[in-house]
């Protein structure tokens, strides 16, 4: 959607604290050139053979059923699982010991689980250099299934659903654990999402546990394929997000029924942050917002996340193929149903990875979004806002659009020694806005709404 910007600004233009509204659709500013550099050497980095390695690996395990095998080194989930471990073991050598590698499990019974059973997510954790309780995730689902939800010995391939998004998960492991970024990066592959998102809930659970302040998770759940039922489509993949928090609160809700929000969760502020990445970084690949916490009547291990209260999208193909997903290998009347590697376009592939790998990267390089955004100006022609200082920042870009614009359009940009600004001739009812910080060099947080129902973390740095 080719009308926001993330802010990356030419430091002439943050150090002069110049306003500058509206923003052209073609996007009047263009990021810093060291923000340029940085993250199109992590785009170039992403390999299609690194990706088709990993999904080729885990479609050789026969099935990934989460109640499958456990003890063969050779099919199963369990082998599938110490694969993905040893993978990130590997990485973690390559990288001097930057990542720790964690095995959050629980014992599991419920309609898809009959008997109990150890659920197990590998996660690999690259700790932050200056503000590391401030947690980006990447994750996707390393279990597969076919027809019958409870078949467990029946060959699974799980090619695109979804060896392609732990395939995404890894590819942007090996890839940045080279580099050092100010908050700390997660890397997961979860269990039990096709019997009922329990690998999501367990690393929901793990990082509340752990006081993990987490700024934003990016789901990958079916990433792979173009050629959908009705359409081949390899320019976009889209975004899903929920517009009102899944935890919301009373006091949320109240605040949200007095002054709106109602498409401002910080997941919707964070889609619209990777819809414009791909807008700077990506030329002719497009993210594509939804406004739904998921695709018509389905889930997947974002849910948990969200309705732990931790800002959460799904990243899904833009056409997908009903015949190869959760299906029997077989073939009917000519069609060969599915979900084998075939069906994979490892070109595609790489191109969603590639935008993960950037968002990582510019999320956990950018200072955190500014605390406690307001504003005031009711009976008035101006509008101020005032926000908390955030640590880091060397300028601010206060944002504002009209209700229903789908993004954000006007900005004025303010020193980092400031934490407010007037908005002179804006009138406070016709508006929603927002605050981002922006580092020294160019890197800029999601666009915080103001209020509560936008708040994305919880504190300052501990």
């Amino acid at each position: 959607m080719k009308s926001q910007v993330t802010g990356l600004l030419f430091a002439s233009l943050i150090s002069s604290g110049c306003a500058v509204s509206p923003i052209a659709e073609s996007g009047a500013w263009l990021p810093a050139t060291a923000v340029v550099s940085a993250l199109r050497g992590i785009s170039g980095e992403v390999s299609e053979t690194s990706l088709r390695g990993y999904v080729e690996k885990m479609v050789g395990f026969g099935t990934r059923h989460t109640l499958s095998d456990t003890v063969s080194p050779t099919r199963g989930i369990g082998a599938a699982r110490r694969w993905v471990e040893a993978e990130f073991r590997t990485m973690s050598a390559d990288c001097g010991g930057c990542l720790q590698i964690v095995l959050p499990s629980d014992v599991v019974t419920g309609p898809r689980i009959p008997n109990p059973t150890e659920v197990v997510d590998v996660v690999a954790i690259q700790r932050g250099t200056t503000d590391p309780n401030r947690i980006i995730i990447i994750q996707g689902h390393l279990d597969s299934r076919v027809n019958d939800v409870m078949n467990a010995t029946a060959d699974a391939p799980g090619a695109n659903d979804d060896a392609s998004g732990v395939a995404a998960v890894m590819e942007s492991a090996r890839i940045l654990s080279r580099h050092r970024f100010a908050a700390t990066v997660v890397y997961a592959a979860l269990s039990g999402e096709e019997q009922g998102l329990v690998g999501g809930r367990i690393l929901a659970d793990y990082a509340k546990a752990q006081g993990w302040e987490v700024l934003a998770v990016l789901n990958n759940d079916i990433v792979g394929n173009t050629r959908g039922m009705a359409d081949t489509i390899e320019s976009r993949v889209r975004v899903f997000s929920e517009g009102v928090r899944s935890s919301e609160s009373e006091a949320q809700g109240n605040a949200r029924r007095s002054v709106g929000g109602e498409v401002d969760s910080p997941s919707r502020n964070l889609a619209r942050y990777i819809d414009a990445l791909a807008d700077q970084h990506l030329p002719g690949f497009d993210a594509a917002m939804v406004y739904r916490r998921d695709r018509f009547g389905r889930g997947g291990d974002q849910v948990p996340m969200v309705e732990a209260g931790f800002p959460a999208v799904r990243i899904t193909e833009a056409a997908e193929n009903y015949t190869r997903q959760h299906q029997d290998i077989r073939t009917e009347n000519g069609i060969a149903y599915g979900d084998t590697i075939d069906g994979v376009d490892f070109p595609y592939l790489a191109r969603v990875t590639r935008l993960n790998a950037i968002a990582l990267a510019s999320l956990a390089s950018a200072p955190r979004p500014p605390a406690e955004v307001k504003v005031e100006g009711a009976v008035s022609a101006n509008t101020k806002v005032t926000w908390t200082a955030s640590a880091g920042a060397a300028s601010y870009a206060v944002w504002w659009r009209e209700t229903t614009s789908p993004t954000w359009q006007h900005s004025k940009l303010v020193s980092g020694g400031e934490t407010s600004a007037t908005l002179e001739k804006v009138v406070i009812d016709d508006w929603f806005f927002g605050v981002q910080a922006i580092s020294q060099d160019g890197y800029a947080s999601p666009i915080q709404f103001a209020g509560v129902v936008g708040v994305f973390l919880p504190s300052a740095p501990k």
